[in-house]
């Protein structure tokens, strides 16, 4: 984003279906996309993900906000979102009305949700095989490509495509440019959106126009000098290096690398190679995508101070920068390390930072599958924050920007985009919704991977596994968070013998892992992974119990103030359509379980009794997160999911499991 105006302040002032064939070939017709060449794993990669077409999921509240944002991608009509690429590439935008919010024909940054748009129908159809979605995409593409064929005409260097002129990167690279564009941010998010098709369904079309795209940046790029290039980094450009790394491990060509890496902010990444924090005052959103640009360029090169930048970043951020739901960042902005409880605002934990950190921490995962810390933390935002994102009672799933953490905060009410006000189906398309938009389409991508003939389990949620290349069904049922158990019921050809890696998160202790109702002799250290090596038989059945606990996660820079929670689920006050002007006065040792089937609880605050339930279930009521602890701190040690232990008394992060025992009742 320019320096001078921010996104913050131009969301104040400003205010059907394809035939294939017809809209461009196809290669293959299975969600996996046999025909596109294989992405190349990278160096250092250990652990694997699966396809998205090998993991579904299964009833659960994952499901239910899945199947909103598959209606909302089935409603929404492609010809609106293509309104400002026809007119800007001098075709007819044929009758379709425009659209509104961060796409209205005069936003400066109009045509970046479009790129969302094509990651997501690519992943539904991946997941669903939903055609619907897929010639949506299809006919996008197609569209795209015919205002690309007449950039000639429209003025426009070969290969262009934005819903803005090209003078506006003429701009970019003298400084010149003034109205808050950020026009490489958007071009990133078509080329990903582009890359997705291709990979996802197999479009030869969607290829051909990311291509011509990617040249055009290439000779874009390549008349800048060093100095002018790192200047120009200046302005937000999204994942640029990540998307053009992306590309050269996909087609090899080392033409997409080199361009990649013309996209290295060495202002950013300098300090964070040599291990130092310098977040304090930058753009949060800005900085995440070239972390996990970092960690592609590390998989395509080897080059270790690549994966040095991204686990410091991680380290970082998770470990002083996270508020105890997982998100990060208050105005869109990192504030200094440890500082969470100064900063609990309306305007809180950007849903687009976590989505991203999460894309991190699976990337990091890759290169340490060891490391449960990551899929703590990963458990941590995607339970608490992202589910809770959507709206369960909207049924296009519409989603916040912001997380409100004040006290008294709500969900969907506040000025304009700020607070937590729902996106709409044509008049908002914040970056956000787009990030939302992918978020969940693919909510299962990182509940199983695999390490050669080992399977590791990481997230607990009810969902099917088909690891065809073992010929080899694994269903997960699970009641979790609710409850603290979860069972792995194998089906198929499972003859042979391999190892199952559960993760033990750090949350919990006493953990016992059973096959076929034998326990197992196996260590279950919290913040590790419980190891079953066997000759496995169909129909074999793992059972893992994690058992849960109350516990008082306290910020860093006032340990008087805390966040409540239940394993790994945090635990909100519901105060109704009361307002709250300051943090509640919680009695510590009152936190009590009464459902058995939920996770309801009650506490006494401000001499009152309270409800408290999940946060990710806080919705159409006033809530807080965080309270004043009403008594010292009393219980055992804590563990912040950075991978150190700390007593209370030590200082412990702010972060995401800094705390102690509440002494309440389970």
């Amino acid at each position: 984003m320019s320096p001078s105006i921010s996104r913050r302040h131009l969301l104040r002032t400003a205010g059907a279906t394809a035939v294939v064939s017809a809209a461009g070939p196809l290669v293959g017709n299975s969600p996996a996309g046999a025909a596109v060449p294989p992405r190349v794993a990278g160096i250092g990669v250990s652990a694997s993900p699966f396809a998205l077409g090998q993991v579904r999921l299964a009833e659960s509240r994952w499901l239910d906000n899945q199947n909103r944002t598959r209606a909302y991608l089935q409603f929404v009509d492609p010809d609106r979102l293509l309104y400002n690429f026809r007119a800007n590439h001098g075709l007819s935008t044929r009758g379709a009305a425009a659209t509104g919010g961060w796409d209205a024909p005069t936003f400066p940054f109009r045509t970046h949700i479009q790129g969302h748009f094509l990651t997501a129908w690519a992943q539904l159809y991946a997941v669903t095989g939903d055609t619907a979605c897929r010639d949506k995409a299809v006919h996008m593409v197609a569209e795209l490509a015919r205002c690309q064929a007449n950039n000639k005409a429209a003025g426009f260097g070969a290969g262009y495509l934005s819903g803005y002129p090209e003078s506006e990167f003429t701009a970019l690279e003298e400084r010149t440019l003034d109205n808050g564009n950020v026009p490489y941010y958007t071009i990133h998010k078509t080329l990903t959106g582009l890359l997705d098709v291709w990979r996802h369904i197999g479009s030869t079309q969607a290829r051909d126009v990311l291509l011509a795209l990617a040249g055009w940046v290439d000779r874009r790029t390549a008349r800048l000098s060093g100095g002018q290039m790192q200047t120009m980094l200046e302005t937000e450009f999204g994942g640029m290096n990540t998307v053009l790394t992306d590309l050269y491990l996909q087609t090899g060509d080392t033409r997409w690398l080199a361009v990649a890496r013309r996209f290295d902010h060495a202002a950013v990444f300098d300090p964070l190679a040599a291990g130092q924090d310098r977040l304090d005052g930058l753009h949060a959103n800005t900085q995440v995508p070239k972390w996990i640009g970092a960690a592609r360029e590390y998989g395509a090169t080897g080059t270790t101070r690549y994966r040095d930048i991204a686990t410091n970043a991680w380290n970082a951020c998770v470990g002083t920068h996270t508020y105890a739901i997982g998100g990060n960042s208050q105005a869109e902005h990192f504030r200094a390390p440890n500082a969470i409880a100064a900063y609990l605002k309306r305007d809180t934990c950007e849903s687009c930072n976590t989505f991203n950190m999460l894309t991190l921490t699976r990337e990091l995962f890759t290169l340490d599958p060891d490391r449960a810390a990551l899929f703590d933390f990963y458990e941590q935002a995607w339970l608490n924050q992202m589910i809770g994102q959507q709206d369960p009672a909207d049924r296009h799933g519409h989603v916040t920007y912001f997380t409100p953490l004040e006290p008294g905060g709500r969900r969907g009410v506040g000025p304009a985009w700020g607070g937590g006000t729902w996106s709409t189906d044509y008049d908002s398309f914040w970056c956000c919704q787009g990030t939302g938009l992918e978020m969940h389409t693919r909510l299962m991508d990182s509940v199983y991977f695999h390490r050669d003939t080992t399977l590791i389990v990481n997230l607990f949620v009810p969902s099917v596994l088909t690891w065809t290349q073992r010929g080899i069904t694994v269903t997960q049922s699970t009641s979790f968070p609710v409850g603290d158990t979860t069972t792995l019921r194998i089906t198929g050809d499972a003859a042979g013998t391999w190892a199952m890696r559960i993760r033990i998160p750090g949350w919990t202790s006493g953990a016992t892992v059973a096959v076929n109702g034998v326990a197992q002799d196996i260590a279950t250290t919290p913040g590790s992974y419980a190891t079953v090596t066997r000759s496995w038989a169909a129909g074999d059945t793992v059972t893992v119990r994690l058992p849960m606990r109350v516990v008082l996660r306290a910020a860093a820079d006032d340990p008087d103030v805390v966040a409540v929670t239940y394993g790994p689920t945090v635990l909100s006050g519901d105060y109704g359509d009361r307002s709250l002007g300051s943090l509640p006065v919680l009695d510590t040792a009152s936190v009590t379980r009464t459902g058995g089937s939920s996770l309801a609880f009650t506490a006494v605050a401000d001499g009152s009794t309270v409800g408290l339930g999940p946060f990710h279930d806080a919705h159409g009521h006033n809530y807080t997160v965080y309270w004043k602890a009403g008594r010292p701190l009393a219980g055992a040690d804590s563990v912040d999911f950075a991978g150190a232990r700390k007593g209370v008394d030590g200082g412990s992060t702010g972060g995401p499991g800094a705390g102690s025992s509440a002494g309440g009742r389970p």
